[in-house]
């Protein structure tokens, strides 16, 4: 692998998080649930990782705008258009596999 140093990686890192939340954004038909069952992470979960990270800088940045940078909206206005409720095998397969992080 070529080396890369640690600007270039770091910026590597950004643009693939950008990726990443831009996808999520692009496919909110696929339930923060139904992520948590298969991956062990949602939206909610990079928001707060999101949010550690400023907190470890020292950076003010509450959990309703860290979860906003990730929805590209409130999470009440999202949940509102696209989070449906939760049927009783995906309640049961997240009880059971509930990541702890």
């Amino acid at each position: 692998m070529t080396a890369i140093d640690p600007k270039t990686m770091t910026e590597l890192e950004a643009a693939a998080f950008r990726r990443l939340v831009q996808h999520l954004r692009d496919h909110a038909e696929v339930q923060n649930i139904d992520m948590m069952n298969l991956a062990g992470f949602c939206r909610n979960c990079l928001s707060n990782w999101l949010k550690d990270a400023a907190d470890a800088r020292g950076l003010a940045i509450s959990r309703d705008a860290s979860r906003e940078l990730v929805y590209g909206m409130s999470y009440d206005a999202w949940k509102a258009l696209h989070q449906g409720e939760a049927t009783p095998e995906q309640k049961a397969a997240f009880g059971a596999n509930k990541p702890q992080h």
